[in-house]
């Protein structure tokens, strides 16, 4: 064997995957697009077509419309943590928290019809965003922490309370969502009852 061929030659593999990784972003953004405005029931082949590949490209990386669906909402919980992680020391406390419960609120709606169209498909929901929403929740907690210290948040709520205000008011929305007024003032509610009683 010369020293040639014990030389290790150049190969694809790593602008592969780093051309597979881009490919796969994306076709994510793209998904999040067709799916948020179509609602999940738009279907692979308009996302293929967006995105301007064939639909081989797309179950090369996402075999099933399901696997696709899945990858947006995780996504979709990644970037509201990468929001909120954002929104840490850039922002007073308070104006922080409620700032970021507006885009939770702002995001329930479609994040609720892909969980939904997950678990008609027979899909755990909890299970496969786990790790994305462990890591929301854990940001979450420090928002609020943060927010209760600089006294613009009642010391007393705690972050499972938090978490159900938050899916109950995403709820309220959905019912009300012919109706903005009064998913305004309903929210103004919620968002009230979280904050400090006044002093007598």
């Amino acid at each position: 064997m010369t020293t040639d061929d014990r030389t290790p030659r150049p190969t694809a593999d790593k602008p592969l995957r780093a051309d597979a990784r881009r490919n796969r972003e994306l076709l994510l953004e793209v998904a999040e697009q067709v799916f948020t405005e179509h609602g999940p029931g738009a279907s692979t082949e308009e996302v293929a077509r967006v995105a301007n590949v064939g639909i081989a490209t797309v179950f090369r990386h996402f075999p099933t419309k399901e696997a696709l669906l899945q990858a947006v909402l995780v996504r979709r919980l990644e970037k509201l943590r990468e929001a909120a992680t954002s929104m840490l020391g850039e922002r007073e406390p308070g104006a922080a928290f409620f700032a970021f419960l507006d885009l939770v609120v702002d995001h329930s709606p479609v994040k609720n019809a892909f969980a939904q169209a997950l678990a008609q498909a027979g899909i755990d929901v909890q299970a496969a965003t786990s790790e994305a929403g462990q890591g929301l929740r854990d940001t979450m907690a420090v928002l609020l922490a943060d927010a209760q210290r600089a006294g613009a948040v009642r010391p007393e709520v705690e972050l499972p309370d938090l978490v159900a205000i938050l899916i109950g008011a995403g709820a309220m929305l959905e019912h009300l969502a012919d109706h903005p007024a009064s998913a305004r003032r309903a929210l103004t509610v919620v968002v009230d009852g979280l904050r400090p009683r006044p002093t007598a």
